[in-house]
């Protein structure tokens, strides 16, 4: 599996704060510098980590993947176009929540996230969406015309016991499947961490995996380069 480094927890480090320490632009060359193959950053609609100049300025120097995490709204979908990132992932967001604590509900919002799915490709832009593993919202997510799915994996990491741990494993493997047979890319993402990442590598069809809060709570201790090294092994399979 690739991994992608969430830099979201530099900027709310940031803005803590206030002033321009830690930089998410240093955050991300270092990753990138430590084997990440793309960096994803979250363009909140209240600005409460990354704001606009952080997406700008990591759009002119992030040289592997930008993924850009976005409600599907007008004013971020504007932004999202002038900034041109790699791969736009849609999740939801709540103004009250600590960070994304739910999938996508793509059934119920089926005529607006197509809508704007259809505007990105209009600009070449490939479009994912955050869903839990479930093989409805993973069938709405393909009839709505993305071409990737995250896999949200909130459920699986807060598993409480080896029973649980096989039962949502399970679960991602049966959406893993059913997005593949539906010509989707498969992602994952929330939770995951130097412990629990291992459960997803008996599911091949998980091409890549988003991480952020355990590296960067990781690097606190070891350093930024060798928390993503380390994650990187990892995802890769290697001990």
């Amino acid at each position: 599996m690739r991994l992608c480094v969430n830099i979201d927890h530099i900027a709310t480090l940031r803005e803590a704060r206030g002033g321009n320490e830690p930089d998410p632009l240093t955050a991300a060359h270092l990753c990138e510098l430590a084997g990440a193959e793309g960096i994803v950053c979250h363009l909140r609609e209240d600005r409460r980590h990354i704001n606009d100049r952080d997406l700008r300025l990591l759009r002119e120097t992030v040289k592997t993947k930008l993924d850009l995490e976005m409600a599907a709204i007008d004013e971020i979908l504007g932004i999202c176009i002038e900034t041109l990132p790699d791969l736009a992932t849609f999740v939801p967001e709540r103004r009250q929540e600590r960070t994304t604590e739910s999938g996508l509900d793509v059934i119920r919002n089926a005529s607006r996230i197509a809508e704007a799915v259809a505007r990105l490709h209009e600009h070449d832009i490939e479009v994912s969406l955050f869903v839990d593993p479930l093989e409805e919202q993973i069938e709405a997510a393909a009839e709505v015309g993305a071409d990737i799915v995250e896999l949200h994996t909130g459920d699986f990491a807060a598993a409480r016991s080896q029973e649980e741990l096989i039962v949502q494993v399970q679960k991602l493997r049966a959406a893993a499947a059913c997005a593949r047979s539906l010509d989707l890319g498969v992602n994952a993402g929330h939770g995951l961490n130097y412990l629990n990442i291992r459960y997803l590598h008996d599911i091949p069809e998980i091409e890549e995996v988003s991480i952020g809060h355990a590296i960067i709570a990781r690097a606190v201790f070891v350093g930024l380069e060798k928390a993503v090294s380390d994650m990187v092994r990892l995802a890769a399979g290697k001990s």
